[in-house]
């Protein structure tokens, strides 16, 4: 009886799939920083408001929203990289890392 092996893909059908992954998981990250955007946004925006007419007494405290958010964003940025080269799509993967490097930059920029 033959052994059943496994199928493998043909050239073009695993470079549409890698393609299509691609695209899904920067998408994905684009809409998570856009979440993250939005929200710290509207905390700055509701900040502003809450300020009108106080008169400054003393060094503000220290906003750790911006740290927070982009660090969070950063973390899953980095998980995904590392599952997906984990399953073996390095190219992907390597291009997750490297947006993840970007946004621990970016995030550290806020660091206080």
């Amino acid at each position: 009886m033959p052994e059943l092996t496994e199928k493998q893909p043909a050239d073009g059908e695993g470079l549409l799939t890698s393609g299509c992954l691609l695209l899904l998981v920067l998408v994905a990250d684009a809409g998570a920083a856009l979440l993250v955007a939005i929200v710290l946004a509207a905390r700055g925006l509701g900040r502003r408001d809450a300020g009108t007419g106080q008169t400054a007494t003393g060094v503000p405290p220290v906003d750790w929203g911006p740290v927070l958010g982009f660090g969070a964003l950063t973390l899953l940025v980095a998980v995904t990289a590392v599952v997906l080269l984990r399953i073996g799509h390095q190219v992907i993967g390597t291009v997750q890392l490297t947006l993840c490097v970007l946004l621990a930059v970016y995030t550290l920029g806020y660091w206080p």
